[in-house]
């Protein structure tokens, strides 16, 4: 009589939330955020934000 084997264990699959995606489609929502904005702001408001940044980063701009 032959012996019969089988094997119980399940396959290894991806798990679905992997961070590489989510690391993606973080940076492609944020970036699509930014260009959003950047569209639809005023001059006067991109320019308040520049320089807001510039005097964060300690650049002078005066």
């Amino acid at each position: 009589m032959a012996s019969v084997v089988t094997n119980t264990q399940s396959p290894a699959v991806d798990a679905p939330g992997r961070p590489e995606v989510a690391a993606i489609a973080l940076s492609v929502g944020l970036g699509l955020a930014v260009l959003f904005v950047a569209g639809f702001a005023g001059p006067e408001i991109l320019h308040t934000v520049a320089h807001d940044g510039r005097h964060a980063l300690s650049f002078p701009c005066h």
